[in-house]
């Protein structure tokens, strides 16, 4: 069916990175997810006033807020497409993530009020009936939920949408509320026994998790997030892949919206090398970088000695110092000054951000006294850095 959808409404849905293909994607995700919350919604609704189920209303509710976030997102998916304007230089992308973090709050507030309704209902409950189609319509809600996670879970892995994957991630948790549903339905049939606040309190606390993971997701890229390790690695190989360029460091990734990317990186090139060259070289990285990677990408370049066997030498005694001490640091930027009787080896030093001031002061002192003991005529000047990259 998803295969289906996606043939019969996305044009072009091979195209996954290119803008006006996600928004196609986004656009037919948001109107299957009106449409399936919409009727889900009438049926509970109906099947929960049959049943006098608060239980079933707050499932019918939940539901309801599902399609409205659905409608939420088509908006912002809009909006996210629009182009770049003289006050958006970047564009309109992260509309998405607001669209997203709107919806939390939607699913946040329904979840709360779903509580007070079920404390309620906890401490004055009303009688139940009891019926075998209306348990098979819940059944079935079970089954269309469990199908949506299955949707958009796919399509946000297909596209890259953390959207989607909250979605998926709520249709989910929908499915395990609907499934507590029923239990307390089956246990007033069976036994009798009137749970049925106890379970409309449970399915509250599940809506509330849903709508706060959700905001989670979208805040992270509104607020800043390191660099994926695959697209650290994926970025840093691209560029390191290109003749006249030694190495790289310093890479910066900021996220405009979904397939929208700035990143800037140095870029280290042989110091005898005539400049004009280098800089030809990154100009057609960063050219071939938005074709390829779809990332705008500004690069600075950093000269390097690479046929200095001294510097080489005094590089590599560095390394084995720094990563002898930790095997998470690096270093970039290596230089060398040498005088008469002493020699400065000046470089930035790259440490994880569980370094606090009182360890990075400590690190120098130690390498700084470790590469003396090497060579005594050596002096470090360091600069200690985070590096902006996620741990893996």
């Amino acid at each position: 069916m998803t295969e289906f959808l996606v043939r019969r409404f996305v044009k072009d849905y091979q195209d996954t990175e290119k803008v006006a293909v996600r928004t196609r994607y986004g656009l037919m995700a948001s109107v299957v997810g009106i449409c399936c919350n919409v009727l889900l919604f009438a049926a509970k609704l109906l099947t929960g006033m049959f049943l006098n189920s608060i239980s079933v209303m707050a499932d019918a509710f939940n539901n309801l807020s599902d399609a409205a976030s659905s409608i939420i997102g088509f908006v912002g998916v809009k909006l996210a497409e629009k182009p770049a304007d003289a006050d958006h230089p970047f564009g309109h992308g992260r509309m998405e993530y607001i669209a997203a973090f709107v919806v939390a709050f939607l699913v946040i507030q329904v979840g709360f009020s779903l509580f007070k309704t079920s404390v309620g209902k906890i401490l004055h409950p009303e009688e139940l009936s009891f019926s075998l189609v209306s348990v098979g319509i819940l059944l079935l809600s079970v089954g269309v939920k469990l199908w949506m996670s299955l949707f958009n879970r796919k399509l946000g892995n297909r596209i890259h949408s953390t959207v989607m994957l909250a979605t998926a991630a709520d249709s989910l948790g929908d499915a395990g509320a609907t499934l507590a549903t029923i239990f307390s339905i089956a246990v007033f049939g069976i036994f009798g026994v009137n749970i049925d606040g106890i379970v409309g309190l449970i399915v509250s606390v599940l809506v509330l998790i849903a709508g706060v993971n959700i905001a989670k997701d979208t805040l992270a890229p509104l607020l800043g997030e390191a660099i994926d390790p695959e697209i650290y690695r994926q970025i840093t190989e691209f560029v390191e892949s290109y003749d006249g360029i030694v190495g790289s460091h310093d890479l910066i990734v900021h996220n405009y919206g979904p397939s929208r990317s700035m990143a800037s990186i140095h870029a280290e090139v042989p110091s005898e090398v005539n400049i004009e060259v280098s800089h030809e070289i990154v100009d057609r990285i960063e050219k071939e970088a938005g074709e390829k990677l779809g990332v705008f990408l500004v690069i600075h370049m950093d000269p390097v000695e690479v046929n200095n066997a001294q510097v080489t030498h005094l590089k590599e005694m560095a390394v084995e110092v720094i990563t002898g001490l930790d095997s998470r640091l690096s270093l970039h930027d290596f230089r060398v000054v040498e005088g008469t009787r002493r020699i400065n080896l000046i470089f930035d030093l790259v440490v994880p951000r569980d370094y606090t001031k009182v360890m990075q002061d400590e690190l120098k002192q130690q390498v700084c006294q470790k590469i003396k003991e090497r060579d005594e005529r050596c002096y470090c000047v360091i600069q200690v850095e985070n590096s902006f990259r996620q741990n893996g």
